[in-house]
């Protein structure tokens, strides 16, 4: 009866998650083209990324060790994909370094902060349930917040520069960190996938 009501819970919590994530991919999106930020650009993708990341978690939650173990392997090859975009976008603007404007940059980081320690704080009790899976919901949520310090702080240094280097530099820097959430992911994945095997 517990483990139904604590299935049932990590199944609201998740759902709630991906909601979230996806709503503010639309705005951050929507302001990362209005004022051509590489940070945020990436940030945004990476909000889409993390909706489809608890909207397969939702899906996996009543399947077999096994397949959840490849379900989180997938999900490592999903973090990624935001890194690689955010590369195409900063190869762009190394080129055409305009500076975005800082207010919209700083408060669109504002509220991306908002959004994900508020999810961080949903999924933190559930990281360890369901392995892999809600592990890498978990680790994307953590990872978002601190990134999205670093956008607020990205708006801060472009208002008292004009340089577009602080934006690029924050915009790699998510990249990285996805990378780095994927190979953590993965790794878990690959450790679950061989304890389910017989």
């Amino acid at each position: 009866m517990t483990q139904t009501r604590s299935s049932q819970d990590l199944r609201r919590v998740v759902a709630i998650v991906a909601a979230l994530n996806l709503g503010y991919f639309g705005i951050e999106f929507a302001v990362a083209l209005a004022i051509g930020s590489v940070s945020l650009f990436a940030d945004s993708v990476d909000f889409l990324e993390d909706a489809s990341i608890n909207l397969l978690i939702l899906a996996a939650l009543g399947w077999g060790a096994r397949t959840q173990a490849r379900v989180g392997m997938a999900l490592a090859g999903i973090i990624l994909v935001p890194g690689l975009a955010t590369l195409w976008t900063a190869w762009d603007k190394f080129w055409q370094p305009v500076a975005p404007d800082p207010v919209s940059l700083s408060l669109a980081g504002t509220g991306a902060l908002i959004v994900n320690v508020f999810c961080a704080f949903l999924l933190a009790r559930y990281r360890h349930h369901s392995g892999s899976l809600t592990k890498a919901a978990f680790l994307s949520a953590r990872n978002d917040a601190a990134a999205n310090i670093a956008i607020i702080g990205a708006g801060l240094v472009t208002a008292g520069t004009l340089s577009a280097w602080p934006d690029l530099i924050v915009g790699l820097a998510i990249a990285a960190m996805n990378a780095d959430a994927a190979r953590e992911v993965w790794e878990a994945a690959r450790e679950e996938h061989r304890a389910a095997t017989p």
